[in-house]
């Protein structure tokens, strides 16, 4: 059905990885990173399309209802950085340079203990005939971990000393989704992938996860009174459901509304907070200072010196 898109999305990459992406891996003589460049080009032109549709939809939004004036564009810009550097994939660049040879050989000892990840196709064979029933199970299973991920990032001091970088936001955007420590990021990817890997998410199924898991949670950020009425607030994280989570008054231990996507598991674990009229402010009274007005490089120093501060303490 969309074999014409998939053409013109085969033929722009190759075409720039020809052109530029090439020719700088052979004067640099890294010519065998050539792989994981054309992985990462990839990842490069889909955030590009990622940040082109977020900003189409949530930009509008939060100039028609905003919840708030913005009074520091500076702090927006520090988050559109994050942004950038998340989406663009200068940092999973890093990784594919720095871990490349240390997923190979997990790859090899996985193989060599004959280790196939199960499926759902494969415990329940009718799921075969049923590709959209399949993907919505990976959906809802992969929200699951991530509600008790983003719930244990509370409940552990030494985890929110690098999640309160992430909170410590007074002046919340769309653009805040990706405002997370390097480690806490690295955390968080860890574990995704680690669920990803045991229930066997098909490759081409994880990456279609992964671009409508980040699209909903930029939306879910957003400065916009939003919310998707008394039965959709059930269905699906709005912007009002996660800003109480974003409150003052839930930072830390104390936090409301840890849900991902789906605002099931709030209710069902008794952390879900459903009220339509409240839009508070963000960000977190006890995090520094910093964390809330520093550029990128001196949130990453200062949250990695708390974190180092909880380790202490325990």
């Amino acid at each position: 059905m969309f074999d014409w898109l998939t053409d013109i999305w085969i033929d722009t990459s190759g075409a720039i990885y020809e052109a530029a992406v090439q020719p700088a891996l052979y004067a640099l003589g890294l010519m065998n990173l050539a792989d994981r460049m054309g992985e990462w080009l990839d990842f490069a032109l889909l955030g590009i399309v990622q940040i082109a549709v977020v900003y189409a939809v949530c930009r509008p939004l939060e100039a028609v209802r905003p919840v708030e004036a913005v009074t520091n564009r500076a702090a927006v810009v520090t988050d559109v950085v994050y942004t950038l550097l998340a989406r663009l994939g200068l940092l999973p660049l890093i990784a594919f340079v720095l871990l490349s040879s240390a997923e190979r050989t997990l790859n090899g000892w996985l193989a060599d203990a004959g280790f196939v990840p199960p499926t759902l196709e494969t415990l329940f064979p009718a799921l075969r005939d049923l590709p959209l029933l399949a993907l919505l199970l990976y959906v809802v299973i992969l929200d699951f971990g991530e509600y008790w991920r983003h719930r244990f990032q509370h409940m552990f001091g030494w985890w929110y000393a690098l999640h309160s970088v992430h909170h410590a936001q007074r002046q919340m955007t769309f653009w805040t989704d990706d405002r997370n420590h390097l480690l806490d990021d690295v955390i968080a990817a860890v574990w995704f992938g680690a669920v990803a890997l045991l229930i066997g998410v098909p490759p081409a199924q994880f990456v279609l996860i992964v671009m409508f898991r980040q699209l909903l949670e930029s939306l879910s950020h957003a400065n916009v009174r939003l919310d998707y009425g008394r039965i959709g607030e059930r269905v699906l994280v709005s912007p009002r459901f996660h800003r109480i989570h974003h409150g003052e008054l839930s930072a830390g231990e104390h936090g409301r509304n840890y849900a991902v996507l789906l605002p099931v598991w709030d209710w069902m674990f008794g952390t879900a907070d459903f009220d339509r009229l409240s839009y508070p402010r963000t960000g977190d009274p006890m995090a520094p200072e910093s964390l809330a007005t520093g550029g990128w490089l001196r949130q990453q120093v200062d949250g990695f010196r708390e974190f180092s501060r909880a380790l202490r303490k325990r």
